[in-house]
């Protein structure tokens, strides 16, 4: 039998709330389809307010679009893809692998950062897919959502995970 004492740490325990993470709000989506990607930011970096989110853009997710955000300054990085990949009929070897919204969101607010993309049929599904994100804040803080699980490992066994989207099979067309 428990202790009064073991259960109310146990219960203290269970209220204690999670870190927060910087975050995907949808987090499934089907291969062969268009995503829209909501970054949920929820603190700053120990008190400090953010000043710019950088997200990067893994390998076969293409025809990226950021939504701009009043605001907010927005810059996209361009590069060559790993391989061509085919979008609706035309060769797509290049586009954006990185989205950069600078600007200032206090430590006591919440927000999102959106952009589509287009999940290619190179992507396996049942498999998670990860947008490693870099929340840079006053004073040089900076935290670090980059971390990608192991095999074996899920991202609750990691202090910074990367925002992870789970890869659905693609949905049947008529």
């Amino acid at each position: 039998m428990l202790s009064r004492g073991a259960i109310t740490a146990a219960l203290l325990t269970l209220a204690v709330p999670a870190q927060a993470h910087t975050t995907l709000e949808a987090q499934q989506a089907s291969v062969a389809s268009t995503y829209k990607a909501v970054l949920r930011v929820g603190h700053g970096c120990e008190g400090a307010p953010t000043l710019k989110l950088r997200v990067r853009i893994p390998e076969g997710v293409i025809n990226v679009k950021p939504m701009p955000k009043p605001g907010w300054e927005m810059e996209t990085v361009k590069a060559p893809y790993g391989k061509t990949y085919d979008y609706h009929g035309t060769a797509t070897s290049e586009g954006i692998r990185e989205i950069v919204w600078t600007g200032k969101l206090l430590d006591e607010h919440y927000d999102e950062f959106v952009f589509r993309a287009y999940l290619t049929d190179s992507l396996k599904p049942d498999t998670m897919l990860y947008f490693p994100t870099v929340q840079e804040c006053a004073g040089g803080k900076a935290d670090r959502w980059i971390e990608v699980p192991a095999e074996g490992k899920s991202a609750d066994d990691y202090e910074h995970p990367a925002p992870g989207l789970k890869l659905l099979p693609a949905r049947a067309t008529h």
